[in-house]
């Protein structure tokens, strides 16, 4: 193995981790593609096909899992489709221009503001902009443990 056939990898490694908290970069996708492009460089000698498929069917996984978690979390606590779309646009502006603040805060001002737009009581409101937060914190957290567990496996492969 060169430093060139793992660097690049490496690379999409970091910014897929990033991409699980920013949702316009795809994350486990930028993961699974390092690990294809490593494959490619090393003519598949280390890589199986079941590797692949496995670890194509854990990004799968991820990528429902950002569906699963919102609507759990809106529908445990009464929140509206409209609220968790506010919500992910929420984390998007937020972590733009707040960092991590805006992570935390984002997705809930997105919820409730949608929420208090749609007539809905505050308390209402507030329970429904945590139960979207809870929800997308709680996907995230997942989607980040699966896509460790992707790259470690990755790496005891090679």
């Amino acid at each position: 193995m060169t430093a060139f056939t793992i660097i690049i990898p490496v690379f999409l490694f970091i910014l897929g981790l990033i991409g699980t908290f920013l949702p316009v970069m795809p994350g486990v996708l930028l993961i699974w593609i390092g690990m294809f492009i490593y494959g490619i460089l090393t003519e598949f000698q280390e890589l199986t096909a079941t590797f692949f498929l496995i670890q194509g069917l854990a990004a799968l996984l991820v990528l429902l899992i950002d569906y699963i978690a919102s609507a759990w979390g809106v529908q445990k606590f009464g929140g509206s489709r409209i609220a968790m779309l506010s919500a992910v646009v929420g984390l998007f502006i937020g972590v733009l221009f707040f960092n991590i603040p805006g992570f935390i805060f984002g997705p809930f001002l997105g919820a409730l503001i949608a929420e208090l737009v749609r007539g809905l009581p505050i308390d209402k409101a507030i329970l429904s902009g945590l139960g979207t937060l809870i929800g997308l914190l709680g996907g995230i957290l997942l989607k980040l443990i699966i896509e460790i567990i992707m790259i470690i496996w990755f790496f005891i492969a090679i």
